[in-house]
């Protein structure tokens, strides 16, 4: 079977997020000071072949862990379909 993963990655929120800071700064430039505390991360998307869900999900989290998220930075979660 065929799954599709959509992972989110973000700093992790102890830590500073100097890209979400300047586009938040930039925020009140163009008139816009509602909007604050901006957090800027990563998406993946992919697919990953599997005999079952749980096959999918043990192996999109081994590639989180050991490739596309530094854990000491960075939180990851992510959702699987079925394609």
């Amino acid at each position: 079977m065929k799954f599709i993963a959509e992972i989110d990655i973000m700093p992790l929120k102890a830590l500073l997020d100097p890209q979400g800071k300047a586009v938040s700064q930039s925020m009140k430039n163009l008139h816009l000071p509602e909007i604050s505390n901006v957090r800027i991360g990563k998406h993946i998307s992919l697919e990953v072949e599997a005999n079952s869900k749980q096959a999918a999900e043990s192996k999109v989290d081994e590639a989180c862990k050991k490739l596309l998220a530094n854990q000491i930075m960075e939180s990851y979660v992510f959702e699987l379909v079925e394609q």
